[in-house]
């Protein structure tokens, strides 16, 4: 069998392209992006001519993965957890809709907020939607859960959440390749309504979907990522969950004396569950991110006895799991190093790369709002986020993908005025737009700064979909044309800049102004291919 050393995100993506993909569909997000970024450069993706493009956002990326599942193909949506929120209601009704050809969508999650804004687990999403999910222990199990992921949705006309976590996505094993197997033919629906979610025909399919929930129990009791393993101390059971399991195995290397629960797959395993019970006078529960397993088994009258786990304090409630929070709730003996002296390592903020054309740009904002105080000034998700840092201060918020827009429009209909929104190009096409629009309906007193670099920055500079149609894309949606201003933020444009901006901030309706210079960390890549399109 054919070996390879890959990343979690690298066998997610090669495991379903041997299980016969025809379409990924993804916005980049840290720790999914290199699902996508995998299968855009493979060879045998491109042969194949398998879809890899980035969506605008998650939402259109879940419904695109949509379509091709009901032309009858197996596709794949990717985001990270963050990004299942912009997908929720595609994601939720595609549980009611079911599915034609295999549907997966993969979301990443980020305990610890490495880089994310939450800590939420996705795992709650499946059980919400009511659809099978699984969560591999390691990059062998995200490789083959694609196979197995696109089986069970087809064999059950359902979608499949498959839940992986920031150290599994980004560390790299040994992974064993199975046999590939080709594409799905193109192949409608049987019940050529089956799509259409007009309330009668959504009863049906909602009635359908919760009668299979017995289906689902009874394949998870069946799982092979759902494992039980016996042990001769029976003072304590111990359910590892995903990651969890490979955790605990780190500290037994000569095997576990306890017997052990192994959750890869769900909704729970009742049947194991109930024997772990029977069996055990204890158990720990081990998982990353939200109790989730926890609660569905305590119930609101356990006293706390019989189960502990994070719901407790015996592993810490918030970030992530590693092998010594492993060790310390089993009451295993860590060794652990001095800490290191400030003067070896010296702390490193995050910071703007050195010519990154955001500092001038909040250069240039500083200025023109020195005389109107603090706070008024909305930021989004990108690197120009770090405005909110020394030496700028420059930002006062920064919530979800596109909330810069809304939330200055809000603050300007209460009353304060000028309110200024700082979203990046990229940020905008996903998700800004919508609530410009709105701004523009009813000429809302606000500044819109688009900070254009050109490309998606923050996650390794993705194409942008805003690349060479943002002023198009503005006046579309009916910005006034005298007041879409487009500018370079350089040191010696400064002045300049200031002016337009202050007239921007002085008209009393809807404007954007397009602070436009390319990424420091792209430019170079840029010329290159440049220079080969010329010869």
């Amino acid at each position: 069998m054919k070996r390879m050393l890959l990343l979690g995100d690298e066998a997610i993506a090669q495991g379903a392209l041997d299980a016969g993909l025809s379409g990924v569909y993804a916005y980049p997000g840290t720790p999914s992006t290199e699902i996508t970024e995998y299968i855009q450069h493979s060879k045998e993706a491109k042969e194949r001519k398998v879809h890899s493009q980035w969506s605008t956002n998650e939402k259109t990326a879940m419904e695109s993965a949509l379509g091709m599942s009901y032309a009858g193909k197996r596709s794949m949506a990717c985001m990270k957890h963050v990004g299942l929120n912009v997908a929720a209601d595609g994601f939720v009704n595609a549980g009611i809709t079911g599915a034609n050809g295999g549907l997966i969508v993969v979301s990443a999650d980020d305990p610890s907020m490495h880089s994310s804004q939450n800590e939420q687990d996705s795992r709650y999403y499946g059980k919400f939607a009511l659809i099978p999910t699984i969560e591999p222990a390691n990059q062998q199990e995200a490789y083959s859960a694609m196979a197995y992921s696109f089986d069970l949705s087809e064999k059950y006309g359902t979608p499949v959440l498959v839940r992986l976590t920031t150290r599994l996505a980004h560390s790299r094993s040994g992974v064993e390749m199975q046999e590939a197997r080709g594409e799905n033919a193109l192949r409608l629906p049987e019940n050529k309504r089956q799509f259409v979610l007009l309330p009668a025909i959504a009863r049906k399919n909602y009635d359908r979907l919760v009668k299979k929930q017995i289906d689902f129990d009874q394949e998870s009791d069946l799982s092979p990522f759902n494992i039980y393993c016996e042990g001769s101390d029976t003072s304590l059971g111990i359910i590892a969950c995903g990651l969890g399991y490979n955790y605990l195995m780190e500290n037994y290397p000569d095997g576990c004396p306890h017997p052990i629960l192994k959750i890869g797959q769900y909704p729970i395993p009742k049947q194991y569950v109930r024997r772990m019970f029977h069996e055990c006078a204890r158990v720990l529960v081990l998982e990353e991110g939200a109790p989730f397993v926890e609660e569905q088994l305590r119930g609101i009258l356990d006293d706390n006895n019989t189960i502990v786990g994070r719901m407790n304090g015996t592993v810490p409630r918030t970030g992530e799991l590693n092998p010594n929070i492993v060790a310390k709730s089993l009451a295993i003996h860590v060794t652990t190093g001095s800490p290191l002296e400030p003067r070896v390592v010296v702390p490193r903020p995050p910071e703007l790369c050195n010519g990154c054309p955001h500092i001038d740009s909040f250069v240039d904002l500083n200025t023109v709002l020195e005389k109107f105080g603090d706070g008024r000034v909305f930021s989004d998700i990108g690197c120009y986020t770090l405005g909110a840092l020394e030496p700028f201060n420059a930002i006062n918020s920064c919530v979800d993908m596109g909330a810069s827009i809304t939330m200055a429009k809000g603050a300007a209909d209460a009353g304060l005025i000028p309110s200024v929104a700082v979203i990046g190009d990229s940020t905008f096409t996903h998700s800004g737009m919508t609530g410009l629009l709105d701004a523009i309906i009813e000429d809302s007193p606000i500044t819109v700064v688009i900070v254009d670099n050109e490309t998606t920055g923050m996650t390794g500079g993705q194409p942008s979909h805003a690349r060479g149609r943002l002023e198009d894309i503005v006046s579309g949606l009916g910005v006034p044309q005298q007041h879409i201003r487009v500018l370079e933020p350089l040191k010696r444009n400064h002045e300049e800049n200031v002016a337009a901006i202050k007239e921007e901030l002085d008209h009393p309706g809807i404007s954007v102004i397009i602070q436009r210079r390319e990424c420091i960390q792209t430019i170079a890549t840029t010329k290159k291919e440049a220079k080969k399109h010329e010869a």
